[in-house]
């Protein structure tokens, strides 16, 4: 099986809403189409988004996206949180989100970002020894969240 990584555009919405099925056992509601399309135009057109798929046979496997966010300390370098990092159930385990993960890493710093961050609500060994063994240090710094009402 080969594997096609390339950046997401208008028509994978559906596949990438798909995938997001197995991102999380429940969720919100989306929002009506015509505002989930606006939403994703608006996504794709903002230089800031990075959203990367990974495709067998047309089909996509895994995706992640990240935030470049621009900076005034570092010398003026931006920074990266990444998200949404999920592979289908059916090819996990397969170096596919590694893959697609690395793609987005060696995006995100060629955008020159000084650090690249990502959270895991996930609280599974083995979802953080994949982080891990993507070149993430759970201890290099403290996360603290605050969601919204």
């Amino acid at each position: 099986m080969t594997l096609l990584i390339r950046e997401l555009v208008f028509s994978d919405l559906d596949q990438l809403l798909a995938i997001y099925s197995d991102l999380h056992a429940s969720d919100d509601a989306l929002p009506a189409r015509p505002t989930l399309e606006e939403t994703w135009h608006a996504i794709l057109d903002d230089s800031t988004q990075i959203y990367v798929g990974g495709f067998i046979a047309g089909a996509l496997v895994s995706a992640c996206n990240a935030a470049v966010v621009r900076n005034l300390t570092r010398g003026g370098r931006p920074y990266a949180v990444i998200e949404n990092v999920v592979t289908a159930k059916g090819h996990r385990r397969q170096g596919f989100g590694s893959a697609v993960l690395q793609e987005l890493l060696r995006r995100c710093w060629a955008r020159n970002c000084y650090k690249i961050m990502l959270l895991s609500g996930m609280n599974r060994s083995d979802v953080h020894a994949f982080y891990g063994s993507n070149g993430f240090d759970r201890s290099a710094k403290q996360a603290f969240i605050i969601s919204a009402r």
